[in-house]
């Protein structure tokens, strides 16, 4: 992509916001972030970090669990009573680590496994009461980080962005999932 294009991509609203922090940043995570012909990706992945590093980090000091641990015990907080393969397919994991992360767990009685109701032959699992608290400790702090990330937006403003982020999600199926080069 040549200067040109790239500059013109930038000055569509993409530019750095002129009251932000983006001072304070390090010089070479300003450049990927601000003078990038992959502006979108590399920002959705920064902002990514700077909410997953002091969560997971948290999660892991205070309760011992690890990233993929509480990736599981997250999904069963949104539906209990799922299959490891419908953690495995929203997890972005892969399957082996999910699949040793259920075994800490149901190991710590953080989650247990039972027969699925509808499909004998299966199994599906559920949340025990110390899984669940620990999510009831773990989830507020996490929605408050959140909201401390996006105060910097009006309601209007965290509006439109859910609206677009929510239209790229949708189209996400849609994507290559390989690249190939030209």
């Amino acid at each position: 992509m040549g200067a040109v294009v790239h500059t013109e991509l930038l000055n569509r609203g993409a530019a750095v916001p002129a009251q932000s922090g983006a001072g304070k940043l390090h010089p070479l995570i300003a450049v990927k972030l601000w003078e990038n012909p992959c502006w979108l990706s590399f920002r959705i992945n920064y902002l990514g970090l700077r909410f997953n590093l002091p969560v997971y980090g948290w999660i892991e000091q205070r309760y011992g669990l690890m990233r993929p641990e509480y990736v599981v015990l997250y999904a069963l907080y949104l539906r209990d009573g799922i299959a490891a393969k419908d953690v495995c397919a929203s997890a972005g994991f892969p399957k082996n680590s999910i699949s040793r992360a259920i075994q800490k767990l149901l190991r710590r009685r953080l989650i247990r496994r039972a027969s699925d109701a509808r499909d004998r032959r299966s199994y599906v699992l559920r949340l025990t009461a110390e899984g669940r608290r620990i999510l009831d400790e773990t989830v507020p702090p996490m929605v408050a980080h959140e909201k401390r990330m996006l105060s910097v937006l009006n309601r209007n403003e965290q509006e439109t962005l859910s609206r677009l982020m929510a239209k790229l999600v949708a189209d996400s199926p849609t994507w290559p999932t390989q690249l190939h080069g030209e």
